[in-house]
Parts: structure tokens; C-alpha cells; sequence
């Protein structure tokens, strides 16, 4: 139900539950991290919200040396995955397996942001996915028919019939083994037992940001002399393994919002008992939805080339919770604005804490650790409070709740920021493709100086794309998919139709 993934993404049950060492910057919070721990990753239990990032960072990407990842090369694996309610066209695809999905917020709350957008000389484009400029806009999700649309249900579930395929869950992979420079193998743990799988061909590792370095270390990739000091026999010295761990750094601020507009109402447990029974028998209604208003992007460094800030707007808390007169009290009315630094400079790693693929890997994000990722924020906070001050939003809102009073001074801003800071979970870089001493994989995600071993995952990007993370993943796969094949989605596009593609099994 995608109005519960608040309710389900923090379950241990389908949740890693890492969280980051310390963070000295963030007052030495340690900081949650969270990663699907089920089929679908964390697909399976994000927000759902489909974005791709901007022309821009694909093009930073092939001028970085990784030839067939600009943006005109993997527009055609956007469409390629894509079945988009806007149909086949230059920018969205019509019969790929992910469905994406239209939002319709609520009409007069969504207007007044728009109008407030326009006055702050912030465009609103038809199509947010065919500008590259700072823009206001409704985002879709990756839902369909009503249910959350995981690379599990787009994907995997289609597959599951393949005679070539065996899944296999409840598994612990604990080692890729690398005999003569080539993988040969992959050993797991399940129900007490190691279970060892030949590869005869490639073993391709698809485990996140934070896993896929991980199990590349625990097999013997990495920095030797870290390799080395841990117990664990070196087979290639990488240093990079781990490190450039880059997200999304993020801060929220929150108001009291006109009852009128406001989702809390939909959360009674009376009416949220009517909506859920509307959602099973109908895949519609308040419940087949995630609660947003809109989405601003805007550059908010005065030297960045494309928008380095997102901001989504929800008319709902972010603790909201079902309530009812006489047993629980509501949280209140509120409209939320989660502001999210997309290309910081801050860098940090992922490394081992033990030689047990047992024991989650040691996250350090270094929030705020360089001084331009600080001023960004200052200058985040102060936009965020002229926009909201400004009408026609601000007279949808009743008063502020975080923080409770402006923030004027630099003092101020960075404390508030200090105590807030968190990532948007979409942690990327750990296995980065390039051609420096410090990539691990080649332009076509091969680790360097291994046979036969690939990652597929975020940990790829180079640089981390500027948005959600989600769709830009599921392009590397249906691009990578293609490499393996030697065959390209581009070639598959008819001069008529560019948009018309055809997803081969």
C-alpha cells in the first residue's frame, strides 16, 4: 500500500537498520540508514517518488571519460523501462515494465505553490522531465494499479517462470571467490549451511551502496593494506573500494497548514478503514497514494550549472499517524517541505568493521564536512523561509512547527542545520566506474583487473545524480543488460516513434 511506506520502510523485518558511525559535523549524531532487506532492495520500501536526475550529470559523467553514459546515451534505457501515463514521446517510454504513474495533489494547495513558484522566477513546466532548469512541478511515482511498482513486482515477478532463473531468499552471501584473478564462485549461508555456486560466467553484484563494497571487501577487493590489518588475504588492491560515499543531505522544516487542504483529515481511523477497504477492492482512493503537494528544484549555489536543491512539499507530518477523538490524538495539521542538497561536496566510506559478513559495514557520511556544503544549506534555509512567507502559500499556513521561530543569523542556520541534518537514503559512489587510480569499475561496470565480477547498483554512479536515485538504477540495468547482450535500446527506437521501444525477457 503506498500510503503505509512511512509505517513499513522501518520494520526490521525488510530493513537493514544500519545507521552511520558518529557524524562529527552533524553533533556527533549517528545518523539511519536505510536499505531494503528484500526482494526488490530498497525499491521495495522506498518513497516511491520517480525522478531521473538532470541531462547534466550523465553528460559530467562521460566527460569524466565513461563513453556511452551521457545523457543522449541513456535517455533510451529511461524509455526503455518506462510504461509512462504520458505515453511513448522523445523523453518517456510506453511499454517498459516499470509503470510510472500520474500524481494529482490537492488542487488548491498545489496552485498556491505554483503561483508562489512563479513569484520566486521558478518556471512550471508541462513536462519536469524535459527542463534542465530550475522548476516547480508534480512528481510521479512508480506505482501501479494502485500497489507499489518494486523492481520485484516490475521485474522479477514476470521473470520468476524462467527456466534460467532460481531465487533463492533467506541467504546470506558471504564471499565471491577469485581464483587466478577470475570469479569462480559464490558462497552463501542458508538455514546453517554454506552452499557454494560455480560461475561459469559472470557473477554480476546488484547489493547497494553500502553492500556490494562490502561483499567485494569481504571477498578480497579493496585497499590491501585494510584488507590486510582486518585478517582478509588481499586478491586485487583497489583502493576505492568503499570509498566516495556520497548521499543526499537533507533537512525538513514544517508548518501548521489551513485544515482545508491539510491529508491529516484522510487519517481517521474511520475514514483511513473506508479508504484501505477502497484500495483493496479498487486500487484507488487516499490510500493508493503518497501525499504530495509538489516538488521544487532550483539552484541554489550561485556556481552550479543545473538544480542542486530539491525540495518536496507534503500537506501531512512526517510522524502523522492514524487517530480518532476519544482514543488518540492527531499530530495536527502540518505541511512539510523536505529540502535535500543533491550534489554535495562532502564524501565518506564504507569499510568493515570485522572480517564477519555477519556484522553490518562501518557508514561514515561526513555530513557537512566541507564548508561549501555549509553555506549551501544557508542558503537553502533562507529560501525556504522567503518562500514560505510569500504569498499565495502563506495563506494556507497557520504558524510554524520546525523550526519554531525564523532563522536569521548564520549561527543560527548552522545550528539548526547541525541537529537535523540526515540523508534522503540515497546513498551512491561506493564502487564508482572511471578510469583514476580510484575507480573500481570500467565504463561498462567491470571490476578493474577482475574476471568476471560486475556491480550494478548506485555504488556505480560516479557521482551521485541530482534526485531520487531509484529510476537512474533501474536505467544502469537495462543498460548494462544490453552490454552483456551487445545489443542497444537505441537501436530499437523507430525514427517515427521515439518513444517506442520493445523489452525484450
Amino acid at each position: 500500500m503506498p500510503l503505509a511506506w512511512r509505517d513499513s520502510y522501518k520494520s526490521p523485518r525488510v530493513n537493514w537498520g544500519y545507521v552511520s558511525d558518529p557524524e562529527p559535523w552533524a553533533d556527533g549524531r549517528s545518523v539511519a540508514a536505510h536499505r531494503g532487506k528484500v526482494l526488490g532492495g530498497t525499491s521495495s520500501i522506498n518513497g516511491m517518488l520517480y525522478a531521473r536526475g538532470f541531462a547534466a550529470d550523465y553528460d559530467r559523467w562521460r566527460n569524466d571519460g565513461l563513453r556511452g553514459w551521457g545523457y543522449a546515451d541513456v535517455l533510451a534505457y529511461f524509455r526503455k523501462a518506462e510504461t509512462s501515463w504520458r505515453g511513448g514521446g522523445l523523453f518517456h517510454g510506453a511499454d517498459g515494465p516499470l509503470t510510472v504513474s500520474r500524481h494529482v495533489p490537492e488542487p488548491s494547495l498545489h496552485a498556491a505553490l505554483a503561483a508562489t513558484a512563479r513569484k520566486h522566477g521558478i518556471d512550471c513546466p508541462d513536462d519536469i522531465y524535459a527542463s534542465n532548469d530550475s522548476q516547480f512541478g508534480v512528481p510521479d511515482f512508480t506505482i501501479r494499479g494502485g500497489r507499489r511498482a518494486s523492481t520485484a513486482a516490475a521485474y522479477l515477478a514476470r521473470a520468476l517462470k524462467r527456466k534460467n532463473l532460481q531465487v533463492i531468499s533467506q541467504a546470506q552471501v558471504t564471499r565471491i571467490e577469485i581464483v587466478g584473478g577470475r570469479a569462480t564462485a559464490v558462497l552463501y549461508r542458508r538455514g546453517g549451511q554454506t552452499v557454494h555456486v560455480s560461475a561459469r560466467r559472470e557473477v554480476i553484484v546488484a547489493a547497494g551502496a553500502f553492500n556490494s563494497p562490502q561483499l567485494l571487501l569481504l571477498s578480497g577487493i579493496g585497499p590491501a593494506a585494510e584488507l590486510a590489518l582486518l585478517g582478509i588475504e588481499p586478491v586485487r588492491n583497489l583502493p576505492g573500494v568503499g570509498k566516495n560515499l556520497q548521499d543526499h543531505h537533507a533537512i525538513n522544516f514544517a508548518y501548521r497548514l489551513d485544515p482545508d487542504v491539510s491529508f491529516d483529515r484522510q487519517l481517521r481511523i474511520d475514514r483511513m478503514v473506508r479508504s484501505v477497504i477502497q484500495w483493496m477492492l479498487f486500487g484507488t482512493g487516499s490510500a493508493s497514494r503518497v501525499p504530495v503537494a509538489g516538488q521544487i528544484f532550483r539552484c541554489i549555489d550561485a556556481m552550479s550549472g543545473w538544480p542542486d536543491m530539491q525540495m518536496v512539499i507534503a500537506p501531512v507530518a512526517l510522524d502523522a499517524r492514524l487517530w480518532l477523538p476519544g482514543w488518540r490524538s492527531s499530530v495536527g495539521d502540518q505541511l512539510t517541505a523536505s529540502n535535500v542538497l543533491l550534489r554535495p561536496r562532502s564524501t565518506g566510506e564504507v569499510s568493515l568493521r570485522t572480517p564477519s559478513p555477519y556484522d553490518a559495514p562501518r557508514l561514515r557520511f561526513n555530513l557537512l564536512a566541507d564548508p561549501l556544503d555549509r553555506a549551501c544549506f544557508r542558503s537553502m534555509v533562507r529560501f525556504t523561509e522567503r518562500f514560505f512567507a510569500s504569498a499565495p502559500i502563506s495563506d494556507f499556513l497557520r504558524g510554524r512547527v520546525s523550526p519554531p521561530a525564523p532563522l536569521v543569523s548564520d549561527s543560527e542556520i548552522d545550528a539548526f542545520v547541525r541537529e537535523r541534518i540526515a540523508t534522503a537514503m540515497h546513498p551512491a559512489g561506493t564502487c564508482a566506474m572511471g578510469i583514476g587510480d580510484m575507480a573500481v569499475l570500467d565504463h561498462e561496470c567491470r571490476v578493474r583487473d577482475v574476471e568476471g565480477v560486475r556491480v550494478v547498483d548506485a555504488s556505480a554512479m560516479p557521482h551521485v545524480v541530482s534526485g531520487n536515485t531509484n529510476a537512474p538504477v533501474i536505467m544502469m540495468a537495462e543498460k548494462v543488460s544490453d552490454l552483456i547482450l551487445g545489443a542497444s535500446a537505441a537501436a530499437e527506437l523507430t525514427p517515427h516513434d521515439p518513444g517506442s521501444s520493445r523489452h525484450r525477457p
